[in-house]
């Protein structure tokens, strides 16, 4: 079996941003230092709730949890996650031993692995490894690629290429950039907003933009796919599609 060296690992891990959810202040420090030194980009917090306010500059491939958190539960945030972005890779980390818990980690909050405490560095960066290739294999395979430069729109199959407005253009770059792929109506509204006149995007104005970009990228879905954005009742619309942007 080939070894890797250290260098051979960051350099295959150099793109996988992953982010380690674990209160004890101890250990975080000690997986995140293990993972940054096999070549992860980490992101350390010790609540759900800071996870809020984490802002990254690249899409989480990768999420580790502790499943004893204070305040919302490592379960309930790894639901939450799974169900915004079903393609990212998951790992519950915890002290429990017993086999409800690591059944609900599956079912309920949709980890990939579980690992119990005190967790092997070496199996953790393994672990992620593995998942790494999965989730990059699923990104390629299921992105679609936007051309700044050409206002082109291809699906992930290039069977289809999408001419986009200047207006469409700029939608799907600020929802394929914003957290969670999501942004406030009003926000939206104020893209189209000229700062040098009252020209202003009526909330009727936006949902007809939404709408035609709906309509043209379903023309480039299969029959069975989930719309390409969807509305976020009380708030905006969320882009439900991966996007790749080619400068």
């Amino acid at each position: 079996m080939t070894t890797l060296s250290p260098i051979q690992i960051a350099r295959e891990n150099q793109t996988l941003n992953v982010v380690l959810v674990e209160d004890d202040l101890h250990l975080r420090r000690e997986i995140s230092d293990h993972l940054i030194g096999n070549g992860f980009k980490v992101f350390d917090i010790a609540s759900a709730a800071a996870l809020e306010d984490l802002v990254t500059p690249d899409p989480i491939d990768l999420y580790v949890i502790d499943l004893n958190l204070p305040g919302e539960s490592g379960l309930s945030l790894s639901k939450r996650i799974r169900s915004s972005f079903p393609l990212v890779g998951i790992v519950i980390i915890t002290a429990k031993l017993s086999l409800g818990d690591k059944l609900a980690s599956y079912s309920h909050g949709g980890a990939d692995f579980y690992l119990n405490k005190p967790i092997s560095p070496e199996e953790l960066v393994l672990v992620l490894q593995n998942l790494g290739r999965r989730v990059k294999k699923i990104n390629i395979e299921d992105s679609w690629s936007l051309s700044l430069r050409d206002r082109i729109l291809v699906s992930p199959d290039s069977k289809h290429k999408l001419r986009l407005t200047g207006r469409e253009k700029t939608l799907l770059v600020a929802l394929s950039q914003a957290k969670d792929n999501t942004l406030e109506s009003g926000y939206i509204s104020d893209l189209f907003t000229s700062s040098e006149s009252e020209d202003f995007m009526s909330k009727h104005a936006l949902e007809e933009l939404i709408a035609r970009l709906r309509r043209k990228l379903k023309g480039a879905q299969s029959p069975d796919a989930e719309a390409a954005i969807k509305s976020v009742w009380g708030i905006g619309y969320q882009l439900c599609i991966h996007i790749n942007i080619e400068y």
